[in-house]
């Protein structure tokens, strides 16, 4: 600052006030030149208002009334852009089309937005290519390749970096990283590991008893892995039943008449698993449902002979013989008619 009545002969002082004058702002007292005494931040404080004023040194007594002024403080690229979190977590469904947004990342940048390209924050990927992409001014991400499969991959990590100075040469960086999960669709069907199955039962087992099980394998989790079972064919379909278990995701086959091995000896029944959540966008890769062949194989159990009669009568005289033959009884034997009896 320089007053017109300086004649410079040194009768003239300057004095500074307002905002930091003394500690960050001094006034060379008799020239008028004002200096910082430390390095400025604009981030801390991007404007400083100061008044100014010349005094005659002898008396004392201002020569010029009193100026005021403002020092604006010019923005340089001194801050790298930050993101508020240093790891994201985000998902996705698996088999999602390309452009599918999983998630947005945006970074800070302290230096002045008004002055430059200091704050003007371009994205780009550093890790996680080919598999995702990023908008270079949303920050948005998104999946880039068709028919991600969870079952063949389900944890991606993607680092993303922000660079100032719209990305070019000389840009400040910041990076984050986004660990991203592919979530479960119902894209496969249950499968049966065997295409024919064994299972024997007692002929004396009662109406309601369990044989044994039958499950097949879902590559999905959840709702998306669960089947119901049914009995769609075969020579037992009126002798078995089958019950879907929520808890195993089983099928518990059961006897549903009584059996006789005498009768029938082995049965065959065609059972199918379906998936019962399923989302029609993935119908062409259906059908979503899997059949095997269960072979039952009756036991024979030993049976007591049975009579013809439940009582027989005979007459005879009261002078009879010994050894003469008064009637005969019948049994026979329900196993199998060649069977001695005695």
């Amino acid at each position: 600052l320089h007053s017109d009545q300086d004649k410079g002969d040194g009768s003239l002082k300057y004095i500074l006030s307002g905002d930091g004058a003394g500690t960050l702002f001094i006034i060379d007292e008799k020239t008028g030149d004002i200096h910082a005494t430390r390095r400025i931040d604009r981030e801390e404080k991007a404007f400083y208002t100061l008044r100014a004023q010349a005094i005659n040194r002898r008396t004392l007594r201002p020569v010029e009334p009193e100026s005021e002024f403002v020092i604006k403080i010019h923005d340089i690229n001194d801050n790298e852009p930050t993101f508020p979190e240093e790891i994201y977590t985000a998902s996705v469904p698996e088999m999602s089309v390309v452009g599918t947004s999983v998630v947005q990342v945006t970074a800070t940048d302290a230096d002045d937005p008004s002055y430059g390209n200091s704050a003007r924050i371009i994205y780009s990927i550093l890790q996680g290519q080919p598999y995702f992409s990023v908008e270079p001014e949303t920050g948005i991400i998104r999946t880039a390749l068709p028919n991600m499969n969870r079952e063949n991959r389900e944890q991606y990590q993607v680092v993303i970096q922000a660079k100032d100075m719209g990305g070019q040469m000389g840009g400040l960086s910041g990076t984050t990283t986004v660990n991203i999960t592919l979530t479960d669709v119902n894209d496969n069907p249950p499968r049966f590991p065997q295409s024919t199955i064994h299972l024997r039962i007692p002929e004396s087992s009662p109406v309601g008893t369990a044989i044994g099980s039958v499950k097949a394998t879902d590559a999905d989790t959840g709702k998306n892995a669960e089947v119901e079972y049914r009995i769609i064919d075969g020579d037992g379909t009126d002798m078995f039943d089958i019950l879907t278990q929520s808890d195993t995701q089983e099928g518990i086959i059961t006897v549903r008449k009584p059996l006789d091995y005498e009768t029938r000896r082995l049965y065959t029944l065609k059972v199918e698993a379906e998936n019962t959540h399923v989302d029609p966008r993935f119908y062409y890769l259906g059908p979503f449902k899997d059949t095997t062949i269960v072979k039952i194989s009756v036991e024979d159990v030993d049976e007591p002979p049975v009579f013809s009669r439940s009582s027989y009568l005979f007459e005879v005289h009261e002078d009879i013989e010994l050894g003469t033959i008064i009637g005969t009884v019948m049994a026979r034997d329900p196993d199998s008619a060649s069977s001695p009896i005695r």
